[in-house]
């Protein structure tokens, strides 16, 4: 498949292109800072523009089986729109390539549960921006996966426990690794369409 990966310079999304790759796929890395992507293969086209661009993006998508968006906040206590400006963007950019696929990062925080609810707290500008990327994506009416994780981490292993609509009970952490085999999987695999799936180790 033609792959278009939003947010491939982070650390997740770094993990997304390397498996893609591995896993035989050809990939289109959209960043801001082409030279920050030192990894070379024959299947990888790094492209550079904007993710508030939906000209821009759309531009660059053309042609692809399916995008997944890895974006992170830069800082994340100040308020930013940076989530869901890109959200807008995005699938604006979807719409106009007839490209219907995306698999696009969130956060477990979402979830209900007193625990949650302390971390949407003292990172509540992030989560705003995420919950208002959530609403753009769900509304938009592509087929859409929302993976929400818990605390990342880099550990090294693939495997993970999901739940659509939910969290996986006891799911504390999961390494970038394991939630870049879900997004890959789910688009792979053409499953959790329209949905947002809680994944841990």
């Amino acid at each position: 498949m033609k792959l278009f990966v939003i947010g491939a310079t982070g650390r997740t999304g770094r993990n997304i292109v390397q498996q893609a790759l591995e896993r035989g796929h050809h990939v289109s890395a959209f960043v801001r800072s082409p030279e920050s992507i030192s990894l070379t293969n024959d299947r990888l086209t790094v492209l550079k523009g904007s993710v508030m661009d939906d000209n821009q993006l759309f531009e660059a998508m053309q042609n692809h089986d399916a995008v997944l968006s890895a974006l992170g906040p830069r800082r994340v206590f100040k308020p930013s729109s940076l989530l869901r400006d890109s959200a807008v963007a995005t699938t604006q950019a979807m719409h106009r390539s007839g490209i219907k696929r995306l698999v696009i990062l969130s956060a477990a925080a979402h979830f209900p549960g007193i625990p949650n609810r302390i971390v949407s707290f003292v990172l509540r500008s992030h989560m705003r921006d995420s919950r208002a990327m959530e609403a753009i994506v769900q509304e938009s009416g592509l087929d859409s996966t929302i993976a929400r994780p818990p605390r990342l981490t880099e550990e090294d292993y693939t495997s993970y426990r999901s739940r659509e609509g939910a969290a996986p009970n006891m799911g504390f952490t999961i390494s970038r690794k394991a939630v870049a085999a879900f997004m890959l999987n789910a688009i792979e695999q053409q499953k959790h369409f329209r949905k947002i799936v809680g994944v841990a180790k």
